[in-house]
């Protein structure tokens, strides 16, 4: 009996089915972006600042209402001072009298009121502003730190307090009230080194006084 023919295993190959061959995958392109910082802080835009000439203003047409110095004989001042710590006080008092004798205040128009301290100075100074009897109030005081927070309380209630008299009052309500670390530097303010703010504070007075009788009253 004859035997099959063999068959070769190239013939069995051939007769196989190739899978096609998976594309290869190539990993995706990395595409990178230039990075540029912002700042943290944005900076503002310099804006030129605008002053107002007021001389220059007035020349425009505008009309400027200020007080003057001249021509007080008229005007009427109420005087309120603190008894603590006089020998200051007492000096700022000096510096106002001799302030107000410069520009002609008549004296017979000065009505001085001596209270305990500054605490009460305000009330007083209300009081004398709301009587209608004066074009300005100068408040005179000297309140100097020590060992224990008394002195912010009155330095403050002080401050506030001829504010608002001022305002309750609608008369000008000068604050001539000295808030110091020691003596020496209450001194210095009180016709020293630093010259005399009662002086200042008289100075204020009169401007403010002729403002509101001429202008504002």
């Amino acid at each position: 009996m004859a035997a099959p023919p063999a068959t070769s295993s190239a013939a069995a190959n051939s007769s196989c089915t190739r899978l096609p061959r998976a594309p290869l995958r190539r990993a995706p392109a990395t595409v990178s972006f230039p990075y540029r910082s912002r700042p943290t802080t944005m900076t503002a835009r310099a804006v030129p600042s605008q002053r107002l000439d007021v001389t220059a203003a007035a020349a425009a047409g505008h009309q400027k209402l200020m007080g003057s110095l001249t021509n007080n004989e008229e005007l009427r001042f109420g005087v309120v001072v603190a008894r603590f710590n006089e020998v200051v006080t007492n000096l700022l008092l000096q510096g106002a009298m001799e302030t107000f004798e410069r520009y002609s205040v008549k004296a017979e128009n000065i009505t001085i009121v001596s209270v305990p301290g500054s605490f009460e100075v305000p009330i007083t100074a209300q009081k004398l502003g709301k009587s209608g009897k004066f074009d300005a109030i100068l408040c005179i005081g000297a309140v100097i730190r020590g060992d224990t927070t008394h002195y912010d309380a009155v330095a403050n209630s002080a401050a506030s307090g001829v504010l608002n008299a001022g305002l309750s009052a609608g008369t000008p309500c000068i604050f001539g009230v000295l808030t110091c670390e020691d003596m020496d530097q209450a001194l210095n303010r009180a016709g020293g080194k630093a010259g005399n703010k009662g002086a200042e504070a008289a100075l204020t007075a009169i401007e403010m006084a002729s403002l509101f009788r001429h202008h504002l009253g």
